[in-house]
């Protein structure tokens, strides 16, 4: 199958006032193909919110190459590219910060609408009501301003204005990290309900597991601005290949603990930032099974089985 997305050897690095630089994403290689939901996940800081802004082109590329359908976005310039953002739309992690404070929900919905030429004036504002309903709110909010709602109700007037413009590629960024457990399963839910009766593609950036599970077909799992393992997701969850990620499975409190399928391996050692990387693999300062190689040779992505590849020396389902 052909790509909607492809992103070859990517790195994001920011450079700070004493010299130093932040290699936030530092030769990435990533795929999404038509119709799939990938979840990104990692911790905190390591590149998966700025691979994403990346991709939609939000921040610059120090080196590589993003395609988009066929099209170079790393070649394109911004008047290039605004075409194509009617296809790739995202959903941002901070519902309120996202929408104008001044304007009412109406406008909110009708202005990509109108952007793109795809509706105006009454027709617009029509449509902005029935994107409403489709995310569960009422088309009487159409009068209403952001203030006026809850963090979850915000959430859905941001997904609505995401898939406004129909758009094929739908970035999600933490969408749910503010919102209470019972409102994330809801937009979790909205998520799933509008990947299939759209077909987009989602690349759905998260740290939370359990969401990942209930969204994605496939994970993509990101260490100090790599990416360490990729895996459909039940075949990562039972059989998890890096260490890495089976210390990200182990983090996740079980609900009944003595029905736990293995004791918990969480890492120890020194945590590194994106500024002084090691050398060699970069989890091995953290890692229990590291040896000498993996301290000064950096592993490849490689397959180890159908649809999972993983970059370590010693995979943890060949020993």
């Amino acid at each position: 199958m052909q790509p909607l997305v492809e992103m070859r050897a990517v790195r994001v690095y920011f450079p700070l006032q004493r010299g130093e630089i932040v290699r936030a994403v530092d030769g990435v290689d990533l795929v999404l193909h038509p119709s799939e939901a990938v979840g990104l996940v990692g911790e905190s800081g390591c590149g998966k919110s700025t691979l994403a802004r990346a991709l939609l082109r939000l921040l610059p590329l120090t080196s590589g190459e993003i395609w988009f359908d066929g099209q170079p976005l790393h070649r394109l310039s911004e008047s290039e590219i605004r075409p194509l953002r009617r296809q790739m739309q995202m959903v941002f992690q901070d519902p309120m910060a996202s929408l104008n404070p001044r304007m009412r929900i109406g406008h909110v919905l009708s202005e990509p609408l109108e952007v793109h030429g795809l509706a105006r004036g009454r027709q617009a504002w029509q449509r902005a009501g029935r994107l409403l309903e489709r995310v569960g709110l009422s088309a009487d909010h159409l009068h209403r301003y952001p203030h006026e709602f809850s963090g979850g109700q915000r959430q859905r007037i941001g997904i609505a204005r995401a898939i406004a413009t129909q758009p094929r590629l739908l970035v999600a960024d933490e969408p749910t990290s503010a919102l209470d457990v019972s409102i994330r399963a809801q937009i979790h839910a909205l998520l799933r309900e509008l990947q299939r009766e759209m077909n987009m593609t989602i690349l759905f950036v998260t740290h939370d597991l359990h969401a990942v599970r209930q969204v994605c077909s496939r994970v993509v799992v990101m260490y100090l601005g790599k990416v360490v393992e990729s895996a459909p997701v039940d075949q990562l969850f039972t059989t998890p290949a890096h260490p890495y990620t089976r210390a990200l499975l182990d983090s996740v409190l079980e609900p009944k603990p003595s029905q736990a399928r293995r004791p918990r391996s969480l890492p120890t050692g020194d945590v590194p930032t994106a500024i002084r990387v090691p050398p060699g693999c970069r989890f091995h300062t953290r890692c229990p099974y590291a040896q000498e190689r993996c301290r000064v040779e950096e592993p490849p992505l490689q397959p180890v089985g159908e649809g999972q590849q993983v970059a370590c020396h010693y995979p943890l389902i060949s020993h």
